[in-house]
């Protein structure tokens, strides 16, 4: 299948610090993460972000480049370069504040991704603090709602309090652009913070029950569980010994559109049969994302695997 993803979020410097006091810049991002999954993995991808042009941006710039991650014209447009500081705790969970702007360059639209070589976008996919900080939401909004005539829309939460300010005011927003998406991807400590003691899978069967036809809720070390149409579907985590969590959960996505795309389910073209995937399919798809999540939970910060690392 020819084509490209395009990723609509933030790419910024991740300043890690670790419980023994040292510290460490990582190029990062949610959005930013995914796409490099993406390109690591082989896959066509464009990045609509908002980088300085500065030191930092050439950093991230740099990084995203060694994995075939192309910018959309205009990415370079902020005045710095955002960040954001991770602290780490002894189990290598990440806590996060961040010093980030952010908004949509001009030139991400879905219609005009066909142009070159990229091919039509088959999907276009965001979340995280790009859905919700303003002024970019809206524009995020506005995006993915108008994607969907021609692309499969996919939305992870990834929720982070610190920017995002109270769950109350973020859930019905949440919720708006989970009603926009083809493909859910959510974890469970995430729905903790928006829906306070609801099982998560509940959560997501509610969600599925509306526009999604694919939901998935991550369980950390325990692996996942999805939600569609098929039934529901649990796999288990390979066990690893993990040096950090940095990047885990959108490497994870990363690799649920790479196996979508494999499954030939991108595109609007395809919606009813993404919508009519079986259970196999669907664990074949979770097997493929905990594999991928758990190489880049045993390496320090975002650094998803390559193809020839999870297919060796």
């Amino acid at each position: 299948m020819t084509g490209h993803v395009l990723a609509v979020g933030e790419a910024l410097v991740d300043q890690v610090r670790r419980p023994d006091g040292s510290t460490a810049d990582h190029p990062g991002g949610s959005i930013a993460n995914v796409a490099l999954t993406l390109g690591r993995l082989g896959r066509r991808v464009r990045l609509a972000t908002w980088l300085g042009r500065d030191e930092r941006g050439d950093l991230v710039r740099g990084w995203l480049a060694e994995s075939d991650v192309r910018l959309v014209d205009g990415s370079d447009g902020a005045e710095r370069t955002s960040v954001a500081a991770a602290t780490l705790d002894e189990n290598g969970s990440a806590t996060y504040d961040f010093d980030l702007t952010w908004q949509v360059p001009d030139a991400a639209r879905p219609e005009d991704g066909g142009s070159g070589d990229d091919g039509p976008t088959l999907a276009v996919h965001t979340g995280s603090i790009a859905a919700m900080l303003e002024p970019g939401a809206g524009q995020v909004r506005g995006l993915l709602e108008s994607a969907r005539s021609s692309a499969t829309t996919t939305y992870d939460p990834n929720a982070r309090p610190a920017i995002m300010g109270d769950a109350a005011e973020v859930r019905p927003r949440v919720e708006e652009l989970v009603a926009l998406s083809d493909v859910v991807k959510v974890s469970d400590e995430d729905l903790e913070w928006l829906y306070p003691g609801t099982d998560p899978v509940e959560v997501a069967r509610r969600w599925q029950a509306g526009t999604p036809a694919l939901v998935v809720v991550t369980l950390g070390g325990k692996g996942a569980v999805a939600v569609s149409a098929g039934g529901e579907v649990e796999v288990q985590a390979p066990r690893v010994e993990v040096v950090d969590t940095v990047g885990a959960g959108d490497s994870f996505m990363g690799a649920l559109i790479d196996g979508l795309w494999e499954h030939d389910l991108l595109g609007a073209a395809r919606r009813d049969a993404l919508r009519s995937v079986d259970a196999a399919t669907v664990r074949t798809l979770l097997e493929g994302c905990v594999a991928v999540a758990a190489v880049t939970v045993s390496r320090a910060g975002a650094n998803p695997p390559r193809r020839e690392e999870i297919s060796a």
